[in-house]
């Protein structure tokens, strides 16, 4: 018998890869967590295809960070990238991983695929050009980094699903509700609802700040929530029209909230 084919394999998807990116099994089996992080790849990668195929017979770069094991990047590149013009840099602070994925690249003659070893925060030091740039579950101020990379670089496209937002929780835990200037303070009194309204408001501001600078937003859900809690995906279109009111929102909500520490952040 033939391998088993009741899950969401592509026709068109190289098996050995997935194989030694340990997706599947030796024998072309998957297991529970594996079919939920490929379920969520291939979601992703359905909504990066339309931004892909906007560059046409146009060489673009896709930058991708905190690729960890490069699932994404190397999913991407051999279902849609390899037949474009397009290249992929991954960036990852793990060194020992940038190395296994470099292998795993000339393995399968991915020529146009690179790998970098660095922060998101000094990437932009190496790379010059970016088009679209993506960020699949960057914890905490690492998805700020990558816009930071993606504003400097004039990205065309944004593409990020946060994971960990914990900045803005600390930042609110340091106000003592007596000092909060309303009755919003009820919203991240208890400690359960600082993590989550933290975490919430983080999004909301960096869609503001998206917008400020020039961004078309759309905010929209990954998978189902059987799949992920950290399941939120922001796509930013960059039309280059600066939103001024999305600028004075930000600084306002982050005036009220007492949270003007941080606002270097956003502001």
């Amino acid at each position: 018998m033939g391998m088993e084919k009741s899950y969401e394999i592509k026709d068109d998807q190289n098996i050995e890869l997935l194989k030694q990116l340990h997706i599947l099994t030796r024998d072309g089996k998957l297991n529970q967590d594996s079919r939920r992080k490929l379920k969520q790849i291939y979601h992703l990668v359905n909504f990066i295809q339309p931004i892909i195929t906007k560059y046409h017979d146009r060489s673009f770069t896709l930058v991708d960070h905190g690729a960890g094991k490069s699932y994404l990047g190397f999913i991407l590149f051999d279902l849609i990238v390899k037949n474009t013009l397009g290249s992929i840099i991954g960036v990852e602070i793990n060194e020992d991983l940038v190395n296994k994925s470099q292998l795993l690249m000339e393995r399968f003659n991915f020529n146009n695929m690179q790998f970098i070893s660095q922060e998101i925060a000094k990437s932009s030091e190496i790379i010059s050009k970016a088009d679209i740039v993506t960020a699949l579950h960057a914890c905490d101020t690492a998805t700020d980094d990558a816009m930071s990379f993606a504003f400097e670089k004039n990205a065309d496209w944004i593409v990020l699903v946060p994971c960990c937002q914990a900045e803005i929780y600390r930042g609110l835990k340091t106000i003592k509700p007596s000092q909060a200037s309303n009755h919003w303070v009820e919203l991240y009194r208890h400690g359960i609802h600082s993590r989550e309204f933290g975490s919430h408001l983080t999004n909301v501001l960096r869609c503001l700040k998206l917008e400020s600078l020039g961004y078309k937003v759309t905010v929209t859900e990954l998978v189902g929530w059987e799949h992920s809690m950290k399941n939120e995906l922001i796509i930013a279109e960059n039309i280059k029209q600066k939103n001024t009111k999305s600028y004075d929102r930000m600084k306002k909500i982050i005036s009220d909230l007492g949270l003007e520490k941080l606002q270097f952040r956003f502001l």
